[in-house]
């Protein structure tokens, strides 16, 4: 499937997917329409320059705010200790 028929859900899970071979999305959806839009991401390949502009672009993208609110990384432990 050319990249540019792909909607923005399958393009995220593609990018997912060529990062390295031990990440592996797990997309989840209440939607059976969802699950095989997701499904199309595995026929979604990007040539090196691509995936090198699209990473380029996704690390220029400022990471504002915590992952979780104080509450549950608290309550749950979820974080890895800083490293030192």
């Amino acid at each position: 499937m050319p990249a540019k028929n792909a909607t923005p859900a399958q393009l995220s899970l593609a990018w997912l997917l060529a990062q390295k071979p031990w990440i592996v999305p797990i997309p989840g959806t209440t939607s059976i329409s969802h699950m095989e839009e997701s499904v199309g991401a595995a026929k979604i390949f990007f040539t090196a320059a691509e995936l090198k502009d699209l990473n380029a672009n996704v690390a220029a993208i400022p990471i504002r705010g915590a992952r979780l609110s104080p509450a549950i990384l608290s309550a749950t432990g979820v974080e890895a200790p800083p490293k030192s």
